[in-house]
C-alpha cells in the first residue's frame, strides 16, 4: 500500500491534573481576605471542565484530574482561575489564567510544573481563522474628452468567511472591518454587514481601495488590517474578536499581488490594546514578573497519526506471540515493560490483547513471574509493576459497567444527602457533632460494603478468570499460607478498583457534578475504610487498620467475623473457576452516561411555528443499557424514554441549521431529537457513545440528513419532501460491550510511538542480554518499529509537499503548528528508517 493512499487519522489525547495554586492576591491590598477559588479548563476559549470550589484560601489545593480525546483543532489550552462571588450574586471574577500553546504541551509531559498565573487580557482572547483574498489590478479609464487614458492601480480585498470565532457571553454576531493604511499615515476603513448568531460567518464581500493616496504616487498603501468584531447594539464599543495584519510595502506587495489564503486571527496590535493594569482585577497587585500567583499542573499530551490496520500487522503479531511464548521474560511485552514507563505502555498493551481475546493468558504469565520472585506474600503486587498496571487498566475496561451498577446508587445518595461525616477532632468545630457524624459515616460504609459483597454474581467473566489465575498462582508458590488466596485478589478489587473509584468518582464517570469539600472528605474517609476492609482477610490483617487514632472506632465496628465471612465469600465467588457470574441474566439497567444539555425535539405540530427559542429546553439526559431518557432535572421523573432499539442513527448537526454550536441529532423512526451539548468534548462523547450503542440495531439507517428540515426543505439537499431519504452516509463504529471503547490501530500506533521515543534505550539493552533468543526478539521489535516509522516519514513528506501555506489546513500565522515538525523525532532515527533503495525519494 503506497503511503500516499493511506487514510490517516490524527488522534490527540490530553490529560491534565490541576494540583494547587499559591500566592494568590487578596481581595484588597493590605487585607487578609481569603478567596473562594475554582479553576476552569478551556480549549481555546471553550470551557470543557471545571474544578470544585476551594473556600477561604489563597493557596487552594484542587487535586483534580481531567482527561479527554481532543475533538477539534486548537491553539491554546487555558486554565482560568476564578474567585466565586457568593454574597452579591454577581458574575464570578477571573483572577488570571495559564495559557499553553499546543506545540509546547509535549515539553511538559509527565512531570509537575509550576506556571505563573497571568492577568487576562481581553484583546488577546482570540481564536479562529479568516479567509481573505488580496489582489492588485490596473484600471484603465479615459477622460470625458477621450483625449487620454489613465492607468490606476487598485487594491481589492475580499473577506470570504471566518471559522471558529470566539463566543462573547454566549453570543457571536460578527462583522469584518477592513482598514488600509498609507505611507503618509492616512487610513481608510470599510466594513461588512453583520452576520447574526454564528461563529462561522459567510461574508463574501469585496472592497476596493486606491493603491496610491495622491495623484503623484508619493503615498502608497503599506498595510492592510482586517479585524473581526462582535456587534453589540446599545453598547459603547463592539467586542474585538481578532485581526489579520498584512504588510504591503515593496516586495511584500508583490508577494501579496494576488493571494487568497486562510489566516489565523491574532490578538489586537499592542499600540491599540489597553494596558495590562487595566485588565488586572481591581484591588490586586502584580508581582515582579507580572504574575498573580502560581498554579501547579501535570500534563500528558499525546498526538498519534494512526494508519490502517495492515501497517501494524507485523507489530501486532509480534506482540500477540507474548501470550503463549515461554518464558514470558523473553517476549516483547515483558521487555517493553522493563524499559518504558509502565503506566504509559500498560494501557495500549491491555487494549490490544483485550481486542484479540488474549489478555487473560498474558496477565497470567506476567503474574507468575512476579509472584515467583517474592519471598514475602504480603509484598505481592504491592509495587507499580507492569502486571499490576495492566490489571488496573483491564479492570477499568472490563468492569466499568459492573462498577457503576455496584457503587452508583449509594454514591448518588451521598451526593444528594450531603450529611457531615467528619470524625477527626482537629477538623470539627463542635465536638458534640462527632457522634452524629460517626453514625452517618458508618451507615454509608456499611451500605457500600453490602453493595460490594452482594455484587459478586455480576462481576464480569473475564475479571473472574483473571482473579482465578492469580489465586491459583499464589497458592502454588505459597501453599502453606491460608490467607494468600484472598489477599492476592483483595489487593486488586478493593485497593485498585473500588477504593479509587469511591475517592475519585469523576475519573470513573460515576458522576458529572462538581463535588463540594465536605462530600469529598466523606468519600476520602469511606475510601480509606474500604481499603482497610480489603485487608481484613489478608496477611496484613494483624497490622493496625488505620494510622489515625480517630479511625479506631471504625476498625472496631467493621473488624468482625461477620464482615470477614462476607468478604471471604465475595472473594471466593469472583475467583471461582466457573463462568457463573456471566450466566446470570441482568435485567436492571446500568447507567452509561448522564448530564444536563439542551434539547430541541421536532414534532409534527399542527398550525404552530416549528422552530423558535421556546423549543429549546434545558433537560437532564440519562443513557442506560436499556434506553435514553430526559427529565427536567436530576432525580425527576423522565419526561421521555427512548428505547435503544428505536435509535436509528446519531450524527452531528450542521451549525447552519440553528446557528448553534455543538449540536447533534438522534434519529428515530418518526421524529428526530436535536440536542446541544455544553462543549465540543461533551458533544463528541455523547455522539461516539450513542453511535456505538446503536451500531448493532438491525433497523439502523444507512443515510441521514446532516441539516434540519426548515421552511419546507432540507437545508442540506434542498429536498422539499420531509420524508425524503438521507443524503449523507452515517458514521460507522464497531461495538460489543467493552469493545465499544477499543481502537486497536490507535493502540498499536501508541506502542510504536513509545518504542521510537525509547529506541536508544532499547538498543542499549541488547548488548547486556545473555539469551540469544531474547536478542533476536529485540532486533525484530526494533526492525518492525523502523519499518512503520519509514511509512510515517513518507506520509509526512507527502503531506508537507501537498500542504500549501495559507490553506485551511495550514493558515498563515505566527503559531502555525501544522508546518512545524509533527513527529518530534531525532534526525538520526529518521535517517535509520530510510531503506537503501535509492529509488525512493
Amino acid at each position: 500500500m503506497a503511503a500516499e493512499t493511506y487514510k490517516v487519522r490524527l488522534v490527540e489525547r490530553l490529560k491534565i491534573k490541576i494540583g494547587e495554586a499559591k500566592n494568590l492576591p487578596t481581595r484588597s491590598h493590605g487585607s487578609s481576605t481569603q478567596r473562594d477559588v475554582y479553576c476552569t479548563l478551556s480549549l481555546d476559549q471553550e470551557e470543557i471542565f471545571r474544578t470544585s470550589t476551594v473556600h477561604q484560601s489563597l493557596s487552594p489545593f484542587f487535586g483534580e484530574e481531567f482527561q479527554f480525546d481532543v475533538p477539534r483543532d486548537f491553539r491554546f489550552i487555558s486554565i482560568y482561575v476564578f474567585d466565586r462571588d457568593r454574597q452579591n450574586n454577581k458574575q464570578d471574577k477571573v483572577l488570571g489564567k495559564v495559557a499553553i500553546r499546543r506545540e509546547h504541551l509535549a515539553s511538559y509531559n509527565n512531570k509537575d510544573h509550576w506556571f505563573s498565573i497571568k492577568a487576562v487580557d481581553a484583546d488577546s482572547e482570540v481564536q479562529g481563522k479568516a479567509n481573505i483574498e488580496i489582489r492588485f489590478e490596473h484600471i484603465f479609464a479615459r477622460n470625458k474628452n477621450l483625449s487620454f487614458s489613465t492607468n490606476t492601480k487598485k487594491l481589492f480585498v475580499k473577506v470570504s468567511e471566518c471559522l471558529d470565532l470566539t463566543l462573547k457571553n454566549g453570543a457571536c454576531d460578527p462583522y469584518a472591518l477592513v482598514c488600509v493604511t498609507y505611507t503618509n499615515g492616512k487610513r481608510l476603513s470599510k466594513r461588512t454587514k453583520v452576520r447574526k448568531k454564528t461563529t462561522n460567518p459567510q461574508f463574501e464581500e469585496e472592497f476596493s481601495f486606491n493603491s496610491c493616496e495622491d495623484s503623484d504616487g508619493d503615498s502608497e498603501v503599506c498595510e492592510l488590517l482586517v479585524s473581526i468584531w462582535h456587534d453589540t447594539p446599545g453598547m459603547s464599543d463592539d467586542v474585538f474578536l481578532g485581526e489579520v495584519k498584512v504588510q504591503l510595502r515593496g516586495h511584500q506587495q508583490q508577494n501579496a499581488a494576488h493571494r487568497k489564503a486562510w489566516y489565523f486571527l491574532q490578538p489586537r496590535s499592542s499600540k491599540n490594546r489597553p494596558s495590562l493594569t487595566n485588565s488586572t482585577p481591581p484591588g490586586t497587585r502584580l508581582s515582579s514578573d507580572n504574575s498573580l500567583g502560581s498554579l501547579r499542573l501535570q500534563i500528558q499530551y499525546t498526538e498519534d497519526r494512526v494508519f490502517p490496520a495492515a501497517v501494524y500487522d507485523q507489530l501486532r503479531n509480534l506482540l500477540l506471540q507474548s501470550a503463549h511464548m515461554q518464558p514470558i521474560t523473553a517476549t516483547p511485552v515483558y521487555i517493553l515493560g522493563e524499559i518504558i514507563n509502565k503506566v504509559e505502555i500498560a494501557q495500549p498493551l491491555v487494549r490490544i490483547f483485550l481486542d484479540c481475546g488474549k489478555v487473560v493468558p498474558v496477565i497470567k504469565s506476567l503474574a507468575a513471574v512476579e509472584i515467583s520472585s517474592v519471598t514475602d506474600p504480603t509484598t505481592i503486587f504491592r509495587g507499580n509493576t507492569l502486571v499490576s498496571k495492566m490489571m488496573d487498566e483491564a479492570m477499568r475496561l472490563i468492569g466499568l459497567q459492573y462498577l457503576h451498577k455496584t457503587l452508583r446508587p449509594t454514591l448518588e445518595l451521598i451526593f444528594s444527602e450531603k450529611k457531615p461525616c467528619e470524625i477527626d477532632p482537629t477538623r470539627v468545630k463542635d465536638p458534640n457533632t462527632i457522634q452524629t457524624n460517626l453514625s452517618n459515616l458508618k451507615f454509608y460504609i456499611q451500605k457500600i460494603f453490602d453493595d460490594i459483597t452482594q455484587s459478586a454474581v455480576h462481576c464480569p467473566a473475564l475479571m473472574c478468570q483473571v482473579f482465578h489465575n492469580l489465586k491459583e498462582c499464589a497458592i502454588t508458590y505459597f501453599p502453606n499460607n491460608k490467607e494468600v488466596r484472598y489477599s492476592v485478589i483483595s489487593g486488586f478489587i478493593f485497593l485498585r478498583f473500588f477504593a479509587p473509584a469511591i475517592l475519585g468518582p469523576r475519573l470513573f464517570d460515576l458522576t458529572t457534578q462538581a463535588i463540594d469539600c465536605q462530600t469529598n472528605r466523606t468519600l476520602t474517609l469511606i475510601s480509606k475504610t474500604i481499603q482497610s476492609l480489603g485487608n481484613l482477610v489478608s496477611c496484613r490483617s494483624t497490622q493496625p487498620m488505620c494510622k489515625e487514632e480517630y479511625m479506631d472506632c471504625l476498625y472496631k465496628a467493621f473488624c468482625t467475623d461477620t464482615h470477614k465471612t462476607a468478604m471471604r465469600k465475595f472473594l471466593e465467588i469472583i475467583s471461582a473457576n466457573t463462568s457463573s457470574p456471566q450466566t446470570i441474566v441482568n435485567d436492571k439497567p446500568v447507567t452509561l452516561k448522564e448530564g444536563e444539555i439542551k434539547r430541541l425535539m421536532i414534532k409534527r405540530a399542527q398550525g404552530r411555528k416549528r422552530f423558535g427559542r421556546k423549543n429549546f429546553k434545558q433537560r437532564y439526559f440519562k443513557l442506560t443499557t436499556h434506553n435514553l431518557s430526559y427529565s427536567k432535572s436530576r432525580g425527576k421523573e423522565a419526561l421521555c424514554e427512548i428505547p435503544l432499539s428505536n435509535i436509528l442513527a446519531v450524527e452531528r448537526l450542521a451549525e447552519t441549521s440553528f446557528k448553534m454550536k455543538n449540536m447533534f441529532q438522534i434519529v428515530q423512526p418518526e421524529r428526530a431529537l436535536y440536542v446541544q451539548a455544553a462543549n465540543c468534548v461533551e458533544e463528541k462523547e455523547w455522539v461516539d457513545l450513542l453511535t456505538k450503542i446503536c451500531q448493532t440495531n438491525a433497523n439502523r439507517l444507512e443515510k441521514y440528513h446532516p441539516s434540519a428540515f426548515i421552511n419546507g426543505e432540507w437545508m442540506c439537499c434542498k429536498s422539499p419532501n420531509e420524508l425524503a431519504p438521507g443524503c449523507s452516509q452515517v458514521s460507522q463504529t464497531d461495538s460489543n460491550n467493552y469493545h465499544m471503547t477499543l481502537d486497536p490501530e490507535r493502540d498499536l500506533q501508541r506502542v510504536h510511538s513509545l518504542i521510537i521515543a525509547h529506541i536508544q534505550h532499547l538498543e542499549a539493552y541488547i548488548p547486556v542480554l545473555q539469551d540469544h533468543a531474547v536478542c533476536d526478539v529485540m532486533k525484530q521489535l526494533i526492525d518492525v518499529a523502523f519499518n512503520i516509522e519509514y511509512q510515517h516519514r513518507i506520509y509526512k513528506r507527502t503531506l508537507d509537499r501537498n500542504t500549501k501555506y495559507g490553506s485551511l489546513e495550514a493558515p498563515i500565522g505566527d503559531d502555525n503548528y501544522l508546518l512545524a515538525s509533527r513527529m518530534n523525532l531525532d534526525k538520526q532515527v529518521l535517517l535509520r528508517c530510510a531503506p537503501t533503495d535509492s529509488s525512493v525519494s
